[in-house]
């Protein structure tokens, strides 16, 4: 018999060396030897019969005009056949060509013996290396801190490419003279593309939201387990099974036991059964006879299909899913939840199956078991379908098991219902944010990860488990994988919730995992830090990382042009502009993907544009068009003048200041800045303090209009000073709202009302100077609301920082008017709220300066 296998093993070399020599292949060097004389030795050393068990180092002597040699996975060798036709058309110089002449050879290393994988890594041959490295991470956390993967899996680091170190410099304006890191980026996308999937954090995305099946014996009725059989079949059964199956037909009860069998041969005898055309016949003869099998017999062929690998698009499941349909409505509810859990498990999509489940499950819905309701939503969020019909019953079914469920059931619900976008309730999602509060500490942090999703979804602050969740995760940030770090960072930011520590912790374990961020990863993490307008202890590290990944995942931003603006209004937010990227994000062809996009990107990429305006004055690259910049700013005003400027606080302090400076010739309530979204109200003031009018809605007709103020009177000083013995001063208040660091580049003049630039202090950014006289004060008066501060806080959101250093830069004093100051004096007398606005504007410290 060892000497029968033995021959049986050199044939099946011979034909695949044969079949390899045939097979079409990219050209590993444009003056090597041909593809035909390269694949049959590669395909003989990587042949799965020549690797043997042994823990050793396989050396590939060195083939004559050979330059580099990529070694494919064999895992991953159907997808690197499909790739070779696009290669075909490969250019010299692109990254992964090969040069004539070079001496490096190729390194195979076999990394596991029962599991082995050949590493590839086609970025790292980009142009101007002179070689590569492929650094192993044997140490890579388990997902979400839940995922039990097996012992000796290898994650590739990704070698990206140098970004320009100007691009990353404090004020960033560092246009590089030539696009070649961009170019080289995006030639090399098949590449990376490619590279990629190889690069990922070790995650099972269809296992890691099963965890939950785990806690009930109830489960294993309704789930199909995708594990190792416990007791495998020899691999000499399997042939004997695939030769019976061509003697004789075999009734319904014979074939499902044929599929039973060959589901339990041992992983690597089942792969090539798919190729093997006796296999084929088995499914084709199970087709013609579908509608004998019984239910249970048919759901077992279903199950077995799963370990079996059966691609999705199979002609058996195609016939499978028609009878499933057929049958729905004869069969139980436990047998339907059991054949969706199949077709989640073979990664099928199913509307119309889903849409029966969900019709029998809502006529049934007193019938469900607790586990049966889990194992359902579940179902709902995999299949990304949201019965609207079932929402009420949801929730009252939730409420009615919510001290039964297993906290990683909760995690499983709240995942069902966020990615199948179900609304819930306020109330429910408090309820369910109560119980996780208290038990935070014995939930896993993946279930965690879930609840925060959907309590991000609801957009509901809930104190005590952000309290409590601050207390617990910094702790397990090191352990968690790069997109549930994603998320949790995510939900700080989506709340306006700022808690240092947890954003410290994650900018102390991001360097080390940013190779494993996708473009959406990088994106929102530099969106939140931005947005909550944070720049942790190790700040250039931080985002220079991140930076470096937005370069090596440029090839994404074309699908998703949303991520780029994302990206980079985050890094607006905290003055760092890498003009590389914003070059590329302003380029016609680029704006037009936005303008396609399914989301709303034009006020992103209208702050964006006129960010770096004023921000960068020696930015060269491309820019947005006046016609656009119009349309935009006509887009944002209507916004404005329906949802802004009516806003009661607003209106009243409009209102107040207009009487109190001598009618509305004195203030105007418009956006100086329409790309930063909210509303000014500008005032003017000469150097002697006396208001100036300046809003003519005519200018042809503007008239000379009669000095109008406020006499001092001993009652009103009255007021002014008991109002600043209770009340902090414009200066403390400045304190308060003001962020930790100190804003780089805003050196000049003396802070006075929030930090605002005294009228002299002169800007480089200062494009308008010339339009209004010197010692001229022109005030922009920020009548804020809870929505520009961090939650509880009066620190302010990255985007009003953005705005604030902007208007000073432009030369105006920024007038804070928050609203923990404001909002309670509407509810007091009119000369109370006029002595307030007038201490504002007519401020001792800054007219002693403009004098």
């Amino acid at each position: 018999p060892r000497d029968r296998k033995r021959r049986q093993e050199e044939e099946e070399e011979e034909e695949e060396a044969a079949a390899a020599a045939e097979r079409p292949r990219r050209p590993l060097s444009r003056r090597g030897p041909a593809p035909g004389r390269i694949a049959p030795y590669l395909e003989a050393v990587l042949s799965p019969t020549k690797l043997r068990p042994m823990a050793t180092v396989l050396m590939c002597r060195r083939l004559p005009g050979l330059s580099r040699v990529t070694a494919f996975s064999t895992t991953a060798k159907r997808k690197a056949e499909r790739g070779s036709s696009k290669s075909k058309k490969e250019k010299p110089d692109e990254p992964g060509a090969a040069k004539a002449g070079s001496q490096s050879g190729a390194t195979i290393q076999l990394l596991k013996p029962q599991d082995y994988r050949v590493l590839y890594n086609p970025a790292a041959y980009a142009k101007g290396r002179a070689g590569s490295q492929q650094h192993v991470d044997r140490d890579s956390s388990q997902a979400l801190g839940d995922t039990f993967t097996g012992p000796g899996t290898a994650q590739a680091l990704q070698t990206f490419p140098a970004a320009s170190s100007q691009a990353l410099a404090p004020v960033r304006n560092a246009l590089p003279k030539s696009s070649t890191l961009l170019e080289e980026t995006v030639l090399a996308t098949p590449y990376k593309e490619e590279a990629e999937k190889d690069k990922r954090e070790v995650h099972d995305s269809k296992e890691d939201p099963r965890m939950f099946q785990k806690g009930r014996p109830e489960y294993r009725a309704l789930t199909c387990d995708s594990a190792e059989p416990a007791q495998p079949l020899p691999a000499q059964e399997g042939d004997s099974i695939l030769q019976s199956v061509a003697g004789c037909e075999g009734s319904p009860g014979i074939l499902m036991d044929h599929f039973l069998k060959l589901s339990r041969l041992p992983a690597e005898r089942r792969a090539p059964l798919l190729s093997d055309p006796r296999f084929g016949a088995l499914c084709h003869r199970a087709v013609t006879a579908i509608r004998l099998f019984s239910t249970p017999d048919l759901i077992h062929i279903l199950k077995a299909c799963v370990p079996l690998a059966v691609p999705a698009s199979h002609p058996l499941l195609n016939a499978c899913e028609a009878e499933f349909c057929r049958r729905a409505w004869d069969m139980g509810l436990e047998q339907l939840l059991l054949v969706a859990d199949c077709w989640r498990c073979l990664d099928r999509s199913v509307p119309s199956y889903l849409g029966i489940l969900f019709s029998y499950a809502n006529l049934h819905w007193k019938d469900l078991t607790l586990p049966q309701f889990v194992q359902l939503l579940y179902i709902i969020g995999e299949g990304r379908r949201s019965p609207a019909d079932l929402a009420q019953k949801v929730e009252s079914t939730i409420l009615k098991h919510l001290d039964a469920f297993t906290l990683e059931e909760l995690g499983a619900i709240c995942l069902g219902l966020f990615k199948s976008l179900s609304g819930i309730s306020e109330h429910v999602m408090r309820r369910i944010a109560d119980r996780v509060s208290l038990q935070m500490e014995d939930m896993s942090t993946y279930a965690l990860v879930n609840v925060l999703k959907m309590l991000r979804y609801t957009r509901m602050d809930h104190l005590p488990l952000m309290r409590e969740l601050g207390r617990v995760i910094p702790a397990r940030i090191p352990a968690t994988n790069i997109q549930g770090i994603m998320h949790i960072t995510l939900t700080y930011s989506s709340l306006h919730f700022f808690d240092e520590d947890v954003l410290a912790a994650v900018a102390t374990s991001l360097p080390s995992k940013v190779s494993y961020c996708r473009s959406k990863d990088a994106a929102k993490f530099l969106w939140s830090f931005g947005c909550l307008d944070y720049e942790p202890p190790n700040e250039e590290e931080f985002y220079s990382s991140l930076i470096k990944q937005l370069h090596a995942k440029l090839h994404e931003f074309s699908r998703f042009p949303e991520h780029l603006l994302t990206a980079l209004l985050g890094l607006a937010f905290v003055k760092r502009f890498p003009e590389e990227l914003i070059d590329f994000a302003l380029r016609k062809e680029f704006v037009q993907k936005t303008r396609g996009s399914k989301y709303e990107l034009n006020k992103d990429l209208f702050t964006l544009g006129k960010s770096v305006e004023i921000e960068c004055l020696t930015y060269q690259g491309s820019r947005l068009t006046p016609q656009l910049c119009q349309e935009f700013t006509e887009m944002v005003s209507g916004f404005a003048e329906r949802e802004i400027y009516v806003r009661p606080e607003i209106v009243e302090a409009t209102s107040l200041l207009e009487s109190m400076l001598g009618g509305p010739e004195y203030v105007k309530n418009h956006m100086i800045l329409p790309h930063t979204r909210s509303s000014d109200l500008e005032v003017r003031l000469a150097a002697d303090g006396r208001p100036i009018p300046f809003n003519f809605k005519d200018p042809v007709t503007a008239r000379k209009l009669k000095d109008v103020g406020i006499s001092l009177t001993d009652d009103l000083m009255s007021q002014l000073i008991q109002g600043r013995a209770h009340n902090p001063s414009p200066t403390e208040v400045g304190k308060e709202a003001r962020i930790p660091r100190q804003e780089r580049g805003d050196t000049t003049g003396t802070p006075c009302l929030g930090g605002a630039l005294s009228a002299g202090a002169t800007s480089q950014a200062e494009p308008k100077a010339g339009l209004w006289q010197p010692g001229q004060v022109r005030l922009a008066l920020q009548v804020s609301n809870r929505n520009h501060f961090c939650y509880g806080s009066r620190r302010l959101l990255g985007l009003h920082c953005l705005k604030r250093r902007q208007l000073r830069l432009l030369g105006y004093v920024v007038v804070e008017i928050p609203f923990w100051e404001w909002f309670p004096l509407l509810k007091r007398t009119r000369s109370e709220k006029l002595s307030y606005l007038h201490y504002k504007v007519f401020c001792p410290a800054l007219l002693t300066r403009a004098a």
